[in-house]
């Protein structure tokens, strides 16, 4: 079906074509090239963290944060049960165990004293995930992983420029991954960043994205690796969209308070943003009073030409996982009534009104 107001696009208005080209008039297509290494560094930068490896998506940061952290067979890992798929795949990947915890009400992220709650003997890390670009409780969460010298690896994939306390996520944990998915408030059409402040584990992550190949042996391989590499392509492109990164984030920032403003007044309730953080609002979500109403709405808002997305199912309750029982009331109560509406940076203003007065047409028809 095509969308009148789609779910999102990305926005391509800098020097992503002129940089491409360069690309292509130097031959320089694949995972070899200047565009690599500038933007790797302009990364770094704008993050505030020593050291950026891009890769091939975030799904495979992740994973390689999660081999280079040498995480495995016998190993548990803590992670939240509202996140998009990835973060608990990358952990069964690598044989270990993910160990599923409930979520905050108010801020939608994972709750820490469930995270302590689920602490054993066997668990090895907490896989911290920024959903909707909304940190997690920082403090918190690194005080219990210190306390239980447990590794922290930070899913950033929906959080580029985000902050808490003034720091950018991707700073706090061991590592960190990031995406650049089309639908990513920055892309290289498919890509990600493994980053982290350490270099012992940079050199690691480097490593294994190459194959693991020698430093200085040609064509020898002392560890098996992976093809993890991004290609100076799409390097090319996040370097232009990093240029107006802060643009674009300002832009999210702008739609929410539009959003706020035309939904004023009706049944549903958005995801805000809380003390001590900036959120970069990669979606802007809203839950309605039940599950009932979020289908009707979704399908209501279908009919009128908008596209929308339901929030993430919990991921304890998915076939491969859900053979162990287990009640997380929050997650699924998330996971259950919420709804992500059109988020891309050029939406315009009279275009939030569209959706907000066909929200409000939904619900007036309901009164009636």
């Amino acid at each position: 079906m095509t969308y009148k107001i789609p779910i999102y696009r990305p926005l391509l208005d800098g020097n992503e074509k002129k940089y491409v080209n360069e690309c292509l008039d130097s031959s320089w297509i694949s995972s070899r090239g200047e565009f690599i290494k500038r933007f790797e560094d302009r990364f770094s930068e704008f993050v505030g963290v020593r050291h950026a490896v891009s890769v091939c998506n975030g799904t495979v940061g992740l994973h390689l944060a999660l081999v280079t952290l040498g995480i495995g067979q016998g190993d548990e890992v803590i992670v939240p049960s509202f996140t998009y798929i990835a973060s608990v795949s990358t952990i069964a990947h690598t044989g270990a165990t993910p160990v599923f915890v409930d979520s905050l009400q108010g801020t939608w992220q994972m709750d820490p004293a469930d995270v302590r709650r689920k602490i054993s003997p066997r668990t090895k890390a907490v896989m911290v995930v920024h959903l909707y670009g909304h940190p997690c409780e920082m403090d918190e969460l690194m005080k219990i992983a210190k306390e239980n010298n447990l590794f922290t690896i930070e899913d950033c994939a929906e959080a580029f420029g985000s902050r808490y306390s003034g720091r950018h996520v991707g700073q706090f944990g061991d590592i960190a991954a990031f995406s650049f998915y089309g639908n990513k408030t920055i892309t290289t059409g498919e890509g990600g960043i493994a980053a982290t402040n350490n270099e012992a584990l940079f050199e690691k992550v480097y490593h294994l994205k190459m194959h693991g190949l020698a430093k200085h042996r040609e064509y020898w391989h002392d560890e098996l690796g992976f093809n993890y590499r991004m290609t100076n392509i799409c390097a090319a492109i996040g370097l232009a969209q990093l240029e107006r990164a802060e643009e674009k984030i300002a832009r999210k920032r702008q739609l929410v308070d539009w959003y706020n403003e035309a939904l004023a007044g009706l049944p549903v309730e958005p995801h805000c943003e809380h003390e001590r953080v900036f959120h970069s609002y990669w979606m802007y979500s809203i839950l309605t009073k039940t599950a009932e109403l979020r289908d009707a709405l979704r399908s209501h808002l279908a009919s009128a030409g908008i596209e929308t997305r339901p929030t993430f199912y919990p991921v304890h309750m998915m076939p491969m996982y859900a053979r162990r029982y287990q009640k997380l009331p929050v997650a699924e109560d998330l996971g259950w009534r919420g709804i992500n509406l059109p988020s891309y940076p050029d939406l315009t203003r009279d275009q939030v009104r569209e959706i907000a007065e066909s929200i409000r047409s939904f619900f007036g028809k309901r009164q009636a």
